[in-house]
C-alpha cells in the first residue's frame, strides 16, 4: 500500500496518526482540560510518547456556536506549548485560521499549517503559507463556528464537497502554495449533519480521487455521540466516543489515508499498526 510523502513531515509508511492539544478553555472534546501552557506541553509529550507521529496545537476552538479569541490571546495560548514541543524533539503543526498565528508558529519551529478554514477566513493565510514553504491542511469551509451549521445544505454532499474542496485547493495553488505540501482535509462535522458525514465516509474514495493526501478528524465528533446513546438515549459524551473513532481509523487505513487526527492517540496508532501489519502480509503473499 503506497502513502503520499509530504516534505517536512514523517512518512510512516501507514498512515500517519495526529495528536490534537487544544489550548482552549471551552473545547467541545475536553472542556479546558489543557488550557494551562504547563498542562498543553504535558499533554503533548504524553501524545509523543503514546505514539503519535505530529502533535496538533490550537488555540481556538471550532465546535458549533464557539467565540473566536482575538489574536493576540490565540498567539498567548499557541505558542509556549509550540515551543516547548518542538524543543523535545516533537514534529508540531499549528491548528489556526490566523496568517499571524501560522507565521508565529512557524518561526517557532512548527512544520505543518493545519487551516480548518481553508485559506477563506483570512485572506494573508495562503501567500504566508507559500512563502513559509510549510505543509499545509486545506478543509472544506463555508463559515465560523457561529454560523456554519445553517449553511449544511448540499445537493449531493459528496460531490459539493470535493467540488468545493477542490477549488479552494486550485485557489491554494494559484497564489503559490506547492502542490506537495498541500493536503487535504473534507472537514467532518464543519457545516455538515451528521448524515453527511457518514455520506462522505462511505464515499471517501471520491474524495481520494482529488489525488492530494487526506486528513481525516473524526475523532469524538457528535455523529458519533449520536450513533451511540446512552442508557438515558441521550448521545454519548465526547470521550466515550474513541472506540468507535477507533473502528474509523481502521477502515480508513485499510483505504489508505495519509492521516488522522485523533484525541486517542495509543488506540488509534494500535488500529493503524495492526492494519499495515495485514496489509504487508498481503503484498508479501
Amino acid at each position: 500500500m503506497h502513502f503520499p510523502v509530504v516534505p517536512g513531515l514523517p512518512a510512516p509508511g501507514r498512515t500517519l496518526v495526529m495528536g490534537v492539544v487544544n489550548v482552549t478553555p471551552d473545547s467541545f472534546s475536553d472542556g479546558g482540560t489543557w488550557f494551562a501552557p504547563d498542562a498543553a506541553l504535558t499533554h503533548g509529550l504524553e501524545l509523543l510518547a503514546e505514539g503519535a507521529d505530529v502533535v496538533d496545537v490550537g488555540g481556538e476552538s471550532t465546535r458549533p456556536g464557539a467565540v473566536r479569541p482575538d489574536p493576540d490571546e490565540e498567539l498567548r495560548r499557541v505558542l509556549p506549548a509550540v515551543e516547548g514541543l518542538v524543543a523535545e524533539g516533537a514534529c508540531v503543526s499549528v491548528d489556526t485560521m490566523r496568517a499571524e498565528v501560522a507565521e508565529a508558529a512557524v518561526a517557532a519551529g512548527a512544520r505543518l499549517v493545519n487551516d480548518v478554514s481553508g485559506g477563506r477566513a483570512d485572506p494573508a493565510m495562503l501567500p504566508t503559507v507559500a512563502r513559509l514553504g510549510v505543509a499545509y491542511v486545506c478543509m472544506h469551509w463555508r463559515g465560523h463556528a457561529r454560523t456554519m451549521q445553517g449553511r449544511a445544505v448540499y445537493d449531493d454532499v459528496v460531490v459539493d464537497v470535493a467540488r468545493e474542496l477542490g477549488e479552494q485547493a486550485d485557489h491554494a495553488r494559484s497564489l503559490g502554495v506547492r502542490d506537495d505540501r498541500l493536503v487535504l482535509d473534507a472537514g467532518f462535522g464543519f457545516a455538515k449533519t451528521g448524515e453527511h458525514n457518514w455520506q462522505l465516509l462511505d464515499r471517501f474514495d471520491e474524495l481520494a480521487a482529488l489525488g492530494l493526501p487526506q486528513l481525516v478528524g473524526v475523532s469524538r465528533k457528535s455523529f458519533l455521540g449520536t450513533l451511540l446513546p446512552g442508557p438515558d438515549g441521550h448521545p454519548r459524551a465526547p470521550q466515550g466516543r474513541d472506540d468507535a473513532t477507533v473502528a474509523l481509523t481502521a477502515l480508513l487505513a485499510r483505504q489508505g489515508v495519509w492521516g488522522v487526527r485523533v484525541h486517542a492517540v495509543r488506540a488509534n496508532r494500535d488500529a493503524v499498526e495492526v492494519v499495515r501489519r495485514l496489509s504487508t502480509e498481503r503484498e508479501g503473499a
